[in-house]
Formats: C-alpha cells, structure tokens, sequence
C-alpha cells in the first residue's frame, strides 16, 4: 500500500487519479494546486504524481529531491530546459517522464518504433490527434511521443525531421519526414494515428481514448512502479516490461 500525492489535484487528470486511488488499495495522501506548496505534500508522501504545469515542475522537482522520494511527471508541453532539469533530479531521485500514461499508448509507440525500424523511408509516416477544445498545447504530448518512436526506429533525430502547421504552397513531401496534425474539438479524451504510407499500402495504427481513467491506472501503476527502484530517469516501456 502505497501513500500517492497528486500535484494538479483540481485538475481532470488529478480528478481522475484521486478516483482511482479511492477505488484500490493505495492511499490519496493529499493533493496541491497552484499557489501550494509541494514540500509540505511531499513530506506525507511514498511517491508524487505531477499534472500540473511546465512552469511548476521546478519546485515540484525540488519538493521530492527534498523529501527523497520519487515522482511520476505526466505533465506536457514540456521544453528542453524542463528535460534537462528532470535529468539533472534524476541523479538524485527515481523520476519517470512520459507524454502519456496509458498502457494502451505505450504499447502502441512500441509498434511504431517496430514499424518505423522495419520500413524504410519511402513510407511516409503521418500522426494525427484530436483533443478536446480546451487542451492548450499542440501537437499534444502523445503524439510527439509517438513520433519519437517513429524517429527512434529510423535512428533520426524527430527534431531535424518534424513537419507540422502545413498551410499554403508547401511544396513536395520531404523524404523520410515525419508530419503532425491537431485536430481540437469537443470532449473528446485523446485520439491518435499513426499512418505510414507506402506505394499503393497504407498502415494505420490507432489508439483511442474513450475516458481519462485510462491515463488516471496507468499513472498510478508508474507510481507503484517507481517505488524502491534506484536512482534515475524511467519510462513508461519499462513499466510494461517492454
């Protein structure tokens, strides 16, 4: 039995993890949001789940380095100085960073990575996403994470290769590319495709999201996870054993 706090607690992620957590054998040890203080959760707690805000995680980083314990980051829309500030807490703490919490997606960046590895780059590779209106960051965190995967099968860098916001004369396809489109509307939870498009074939690999309670297990399976593992950055692949 373990002792979760949530970080984002008001939030439809902190919402749906609290439900989880009323329903299993674990423990809601509390929850914070903006303007509280993450030391004073960290201190009652065996490990952390954070889906709050890029600009919280420093100190939400610093309250489980403090308390030495791990944490769970589902938080997106995350830049390079964020990553670099979870490697550096990673030296001191068991953090897992991920884009997405559901098994079912980790699974399916698996087969993409396969895919991507096995295919060769006359297959252009397409991820489309659909959201819900209010989500504020585009593409969303899983389907760059998704595309990563792709770029990691090709041994790419997705930064060097990534096309998105298309509009007006673009021109020709760049080989090998890896292309992004946001749809945003409704209530809808979180879709994804992957498309690789061959000459005259077409695969497509989804995974739909019918209900954040998805993400809201698989978080809290992290977290579990996490607990007693040596210090360092985690992933959730390896959750799955993957």
């Amino acid at each position: 039995m373990a002792r979760i706090g949530i970080i984002g607690s008001a939030g439809r992620m902190g919402q749906a993890i609290a439900r989880v957590l009323e329903a299993s054998d674990h423990v809601l040890a509390g929850g914070i949001d903006q303007g509280d203080d993450p030391a004073a959760l960290a201190a009652q707690c065996d490990v952390l789940i954070d889906f709050s805000s890029p600009r919280a995680l420093d100190a939400n980083l610093a309250a489980a380095r403090r308390a030495g314990i791990p944490i769970v980051i589902g938080t997106t829309g995350l830049e390079a100085e964020h990553h670099a500030a979870i490697d550096d807490a990673a030296k001191a703490i068991p953090v897992l960073q991920t884009g997405n919490t559901s098994l079912g997606v980790t699974l399916l960046a698996h087969l993409v990575r396969e895919a991507a590895a096995r295919l060769g780059d006359d297959w252009d590779i397409e991820i489309v996403e659909m959201h819900h209106r209010m989500k504020v960051d585009a593409p969303s965190g899983t389907a760059l994470l998704l595309g990563e995967a792709a770029a990691q099968g090709r041994g790419i860098v997705l930064a060097d290769n990534k096309e998105s916001g298309r509009d007006g004369i673009t021109g020709a396809r760049a080989i090998g590319s890896i292309g992004f489109a946001a749809l945003r509307g409704g209530t809808v939870a979180g879709d994804h495709s992957v498309i690789l498009a061959g000459e005259e074939e077409r695969i497509t690999l989804s995974h739909h999201a019918e209900n954040r309670t998805i993400f809201a297990r698989g978080a809290v399976r992290a977290a579990t996870w996490l607990l007693g593992k040596p210090v360092g950055r985690y992933t959730m692949p390896e959750v799955l054993g993957l």
